[in-house]
């Protein structure tokens, strides 16, 4: 019998990425949209629930409540498996790295507690409840990340933009790998406690470290720029995305990994994509060098 996947949130990086790895896998996948269809109708069957919806950064404390209250709810009625993309915000900056399944949700900052909160629910719920917690995303495609925003975006230019410290460990995650994982998960469900706090520790890399990996596919090497903070910090007092972003700003200057224990664990099988293969396909392609291009090209075929 065919297994159903509902997605919430599949126009989004990670529902996006999420559908396309569990329709590879063999599941049906239900794209839900917002507005035209009832949540329990489209939940019906389903056994499991991708709870991919991600407001902008201005509208959570009035939105991530309420939408994920409804998915708990949902979740309760039809016994279907919540898998939530989880992020490094709950950890704060005195939180001991690497951050792992274990580590204190210690953050203070308006957006790290209500994430906090969020997945306070869905302990406190009698779902099963799987958090795939991953760091910053390398997207095959533009999509509003930090990564292709501002790290890449003047690539074109030779100017590689770096928001923090470049020469401390952060972590990132190849978004392919992480729905791959999702969908591992989401196959031995039955063997898994009610609810599971998965880090998926992805690439470990420093800023330099992150340019000299990304120098080695380009046409033509880029510059470390160090990112000037000050427009968001004249523009905090009336554009509310630009006090948000400052105040994840201390994840940038902070080190940190993230544990693959428990993954390795749960999915001894499970690989991360090796960075020389993931990052040409996360890099505009007119910039590559010919090497780039064909390790692109190879991937899309295999």
């Amino acid at each position: 019998m065919t297994q159903v996947a509902l997605i919430l949130g599949a126009s989004g990086r990670f529902g996006r990425s999420a559908a396309e790895a569990f329709a590879r896998a063999g599941w049906q996948v239900r794209r839900f949209q917002r507005g035209t269809q009832d949540l329990a109708e489209a939940a019906s069957g389903a056994q499991v629930i991708v709870s991919g919806w991600n407001p902008a950064y201005p509208d959570w404390a009035a939105q991530v409540p309420e939408l994920h209250r409804q998915v708990i709810a949902v979740a309760e009625a039809s016994g279907a498996t919540v898998i939530v993309p989880g992020n490094v915000y709950v950890f704060g900056p005195q939180t001991p790295s690497p951050w792992c399944e274990n580590s204190s949700h210690a953050a203070q900052n308006p957006l790290g507690r209500i994430r906090i909160e969020m997945e306070k629910a869905y302990r406190a719920s009698s779902a099963q409840v799987i958090v795939l917690r991953a760091g910053d995303y390398l997207d095959t495609e533009a999509s509003g990340n930090w990564f292709d925003t501002m790290i890449t975006a003047k690539l074109h230019k030779g100017k590689f933009s770096y928001p923090g410290r470049a020469d401390i460990a952060h972590a990132w995650a190849y978004l392919p790998d992480v729905a791959r994982a999702a969908v591992g998960l989401a196959e031995i469900r039955a063997n898994l406690p009610r609810h599971l706090d998965v880090p998926v520790p992805g690439y470990t890399l420093s800023g330099q470290e992150m340019l000299s990996a990304i120098n080695r596919h380009l046409r033509h090497p880029a510059r470390l720029r160090q990112m000037s903070w000050l427009p968001l910090q004249l523009a905090r007092p009336f554009w509310p995305l630009g006090r948000c972003l400052l105040e994840m700003r201390y994840l940038w200057n902070t080190p940190h990994s993230l544990s693959g224990g428990l993954l390795q664990q749960l999915l001894p099988d499970f690989r991360d994509t090796p960075l020389r293969q993931a990052l040409p396909r996360c890099l505009p392609g007119g910039l590559l060098s010919d090497q780039g291009s064909t390790a692109v090209c190879k991937d899309l075929v295999v």
